[in-house]
This record gives structure tokens, sequence and C-alpha cells, in this order.
């Protein structure tokens, strides 16, 4: 049976039956019945798709930077409204020609007119207060004015739906949002998010994924994925793996093995075998170092009595031999 036709991929070279695939995906939906955490899978032209929700804990030891703005995070007024807010002579909106400044400056007014109203709430107290406090999130992305009333005119014109759509660019991080103050900072370790993935994705592509959600400047190659389990167990996701179908395959519970963002620098792997020993105290492992060497001295001194036998099994035959005889 070809694995490349009849498997589902996870690694380079690293296949797996689809039927297997199908029956962990199973114990896994099950595990997650009701919850947004359930996969969902389909078959495009008979290769085996699944996609969904992947919780990933944050596991980072050095600090992230957000980016400085998002994108279409600042909000264009149109040129009309520009030059009322700029303080600029309304003449200069017209023609170069200095005759058709006049019929320029009869036609700006009723624009701002217009549109001053719908912005303007009945209450003109609370209205403030709302703009107060959004000027004090949006000066840095707000335009250098000439008076206070350009100020003014600009935060009406960014209304509370504006500034959930702003919102909506941009994730939090445990309700941690773009701060110029803290936009420098470390997720909590073992903190949890999720990104929306399928089994097609590779290792850097969901790196980029989860770095875009939240905004984070640093490059996808700073980071690594790596599957920890409970007995200390570590695994790195190597470029080429498909992490959602190593977590199918690794079971629904959470409490047994969970994948980390971690630094790819200061990220280590731990074996099985190692593993076995991390979570005893240090006089249960001197006891075990204790015991290893007197098993490592044992063994050298077997070694050494057999080689010191058969060297004197090799001296005697030497001896045995003629004098002129020579080795063939």
């Amino acid at each position: 049976m070809d694995d490349t036709e009849y498997g589902v991929q996870i690694g380079e070279n690293k296949f797996i039956r689809k039927a297997t695939v199908l029956s962990h995906l199973k114990t896994y939906n099950l595990y997650y019945e009701g919850q947004n955490l359930q996969l969902r899978h389909r078959e495009e032209e008979g290769e085996l798709i699944v996609e969904g929700l992947l919780n990933i804990f944050w596991g980072l030891r050095r600090p992230i930077r957000l980016q400085m703005q998002d994108d279409h995070e600042r909000i264009r007024p149109p040129p009309s409204s520009t030059s009322w807010h700029s303080g600029c002579n309304l003449d200069s909106q017209g023609s170069p020609n200095g005759t058709d400044g006049q019929e320029t400056t009869q036609q700006s007014p009723p624009t701002v007119e217009v549109t001053a109203p719908d912005s303007q709430p009945e209450n003109g107290g609370e209205m403030e207060e709302e703009e107060a406090e959004e000027d004090s999130e949006s000066s840095a992305q707000l335009l250098r004015t000439k008076s206070d009333a350009g100020v003014l005119r600009r935060g009406q014109r960014r209304s509370p739906s504006d500034q959930r759509k702003i919102r909506r660019h941009r994730f939090s991080i445990n309700g941690h949002f773009y701060n110029h103050k803290t936009s420098v900072f470390t997720p909590s370790f073992g903190s949890v998010t999720n990104v929306r993935i399928n089994s097609c994705m590779r290792t850097p592509q969901v790196l980029r994924v989860l770095l875009n959600k939240f905004k984070i400047e640093n490059s996808p190659d700073d980071f690594a994925l790596y599957l920890v389990h409970t007995s200390g167990e570590r695994a790195k996701l190597k470029r080429t793996d498909h992490p959602l179908v190593l977590r199918v395959m690794q079971g629904p519970c959470e409490q047994v093995c969970k994948v980390f963002l971690m630094e790819a620098d200061l990220g280590e792997e731990v074996t099985y075998d190692v593993a076995q020993y991390i979570k005893f105290e240090m006089p249960v492992l001197q006891s075990f170092i204790t015991k290893l060497k007197e098993e490592e001295e044992r063994e050298v001194q077997k070694l050494r009595r057999r080689y010191t036998y058969l060297r004197c099994i090799i001296e005697k035959q030497l001896g045995c031999l003629p004098e002129g005889s020579t080795c063939m």
C-alpha cells in the first residue's frame, strides 16, 4: 500500500494510515464534545484534511514586541475634513487660480454642518468623557493639529463602532492589548491561546498564523513548537512536521501532553529516559549516581580481568614457538 496515497502526512517522509487518524480523531472529538475545540475533517481528491482550533501554551522566557500599529487601524478622514481639522485655509482647497477660491469657501462649510450633528450624542457631558478616553488611546495615531477644535472634530469622527472594529484587528494576550508603555512584555508562562489551522499546515505556517493573530513583530524563526508531556518529556517539532495531526495522535487530554511555544534557541529536548528522573529530589538523584558509578567500576574491573587473562594466554603461546620461527 502506498502511504502517500492512503496515509496522512505528519512529517517529512512520515505517514500514518488514514483509518488510524480517523480513529484518534473520533476519540478527540468525543473528549471535546460540545466545545469549540472539536475538529472537522473532509477529503479532497482522496486526501484527508483536518481543520479546527489548536490550543498553544505560552512558554517564553524572553519578552516579545507588539507591532506599533495595526493594518487598517488609522481611519483617514475625507480630504475636505482634513483641511478643516488641520486649520488650513479653505481657499487652498480650490483650484490654483485665485478666482475659484470664493466658490470653494462657500461650498466647504455646508459639508461640515451636515456631518457634525450625526456624530454628536444627546448627552454632551458623557460624550466629552468618551472623547477624552478615545483621544488618550488614539493620540499616537492622530496627526498634529493647529487648534483644539481640529482635535475635537477628529475625535468625534471615531465612533464606538469604529473603536470596536479596530480592536477586532488585534487580539489580546490574556487581556493585554497593545500599549506604548507595555508593547514589550512576556506572556504568562503556561497561559493558553488557540489558532485555527488545518492538517496541511507545517510548523512555520502555524507560527506565522499565531504571530499575525497578536500582531507580534518578532520573526517566526525565533520560535519553535514543542510537545511537552506530563512526565517531563519534551520533543521539538521539526519545520516539516504537521502540528495538528501530531496533536490528534497524542490524544485530546492536555493533562498528558501540551503544545508549547518556546524560543528556538532556549528550548531543549528531553528524552523519555531522562524525563523519568527529572521529578526526583536531589538526594534520590545522588543515590542513583552513586549506584551507577559503582556499577561502572564493576564493569571496568570485569573488562580488565578479561583482557589480562587473554594477554597471559597470548604470551604463553608466543613462548612455546621456536626462536627462529616467524608468524605468517
